[in-house]
């Protein structure tokens, strides 16, 4: 189905804006809006989280009588439980929305571990949160969506949240949005640098996506075992979470978190619970492409944020931001061979892009956690 087709029957039943997080599985929907909308505001805003994407929806509801339309993945359905339950429901303010939900880790398909059980729980959820859904695959008909959509419309008229949840290979596009952003330096060149100069010790959390797969195939290249990294292939905005719980028990231990600007964007109140932690051992890496790549490419919410001086405002001790090979070089030897008096953050401006031939780790997560802990002691 053409997410042209989706978007002008969201239209007739009065829904005209659009926001939330994008989704590999929706890209089709995503590059339709951004060539339609780009991210203009008045009918098209990315959100920070889906959290924020649904209190979003309530404001354009309550101000102007019309439901919007949220777009995640399924994980999403996590950050988004709260408002859609103590805000959103008949039972509270009966504010209604329009999800459209990419279902990864759908059962009976082939995915990756971090999406196994949030595949198998997607329905599920949408049954205990009381929200009317259909699903929407590769053979439905437009005349069955609209059948079906019907339905979903008379909720919402009630006050109803309702959602569609979308199969891989669903949504297609002709649309091709440029998502360059002018940098040069690419975001696999930038991990092989901090790697390669990285102390023996150097302990490494990474965030989900196309960042962690480049580690591991980076110590592949170089012969290299995974002990000394923690690939988060889920939870995304959560790595420098899980890095700071690491700093605070191994306090002689460099921990480096090499995350995401989407990532960091998602959950940026972590900034100054870092920085008041007291922990002195800890890098903060954010590779700043300006968008969700790993997904597509959409730009990510920043706009003109400046991340270095958001850490600083946070209480980060130093914050630097570069944007090639031999700035990073310089910074990343620099943070190497001073000793750390607290929270460092560390912004790398990239390119947008990854190889075609970029694999996945061939290890479990299990494996990943046991080795990891192995080199923690």
């Amino acid at each position: 189905m053409q997410a042209s087709f989706l978007l002008d029957a969201c239209r007739a039943a009065g829904i005209d804006f659009y926001t939330g997080v994008p989704d590999s599985f929706l890209r089709g929907l995503c590059d339709e809006l951004y060539t339609r909308y780009g991210t203009d505001g008045k009918h098209h805003l990315v959100a920070a989280n889906e959290g924020n994407a649904i209190a979003l929806c309530a404001g354009h509801y309550l101000a102007s009588g019309r439901p919007a339309l949220c777009y995640m993945q399924n994980s999403g359905l996590g950050n988004a439980v709260n408002p859609l339950a103590s805000l959103m429901d008949p039972a509270v303010y009966a504010l209604p929305c329009l999800l459209v939900i990419g279902w990864r880790g759908e059962p009976g398909t082939k995915d990756e571990p971090q999406h196994v059980k949030q595949g198998a729980i997607t329905l599920g959820q949408l049954d205990l949160l009381g929200i009317p859904y259909f699903v929407l695959g590769p053979e439905t008909s437009e005349q069955e969506f609209l059948d079906r959509f019907h339905p979903l419309r008379e909720a919402m008229m009630l006050g109803k949240t309702a959602a569609v949840v979308v199969r891989k290979g669903t949504l297609q596009t002709d649309a091709k949005p440029d998502y360059s952003n002018g940098n040069i330096l690419l975001r696999e060149m930038a991990a092989e640098v901090i790697l390669s100069i990285l102390p023996e010790d150097a302990v490494v959390v990474s965030t989900t996506g196309k960042l962690s797969r480049e580690i591991f195939e980076i110590r592949e290249r170089r012969g290299e075992g995974h002990q000394r990294d923690f690939l988060t292939v889920g939870s995304m905005g959560h790595a420098s979470m899980i890095a700071l719980g690491i700093a605070r028990e191994k306090p002689d231990r460099p921990v480096w978190c090499l995350d995401g600007d989407g990532a960091f964007l998602m959950h940026m109140g972590t900034l100054p619970v870092i920085a008041n932690s007291g922990v002195k051992n800890f890098v903060h890496v954010v590779i700043d492409n300006g968008a969700h790549e790993t997904v597509g490419g959409m730009p990510v919410c920043s706009g003109t944020l400046k991340l270095g001086a958001v850490a600083l405002a946070s209480g980060y001790k130093q914050a630097m931001e570069i944007s090639t090979k031999e700035e990073l070089e310089q910074q990343v030897f620099s943070l190497c061979s001073g000793s750390l008096s607290g929270p460092s953050l560390l912004a790398v401006r990239c390119a947008c892009g990854a190889r075609e031939d970029l694999g996945r780790p061939t290890t479990t997560p299990i494996q990943n956690r046991d080795a990891f802990m192995s080199f923690l002691k």
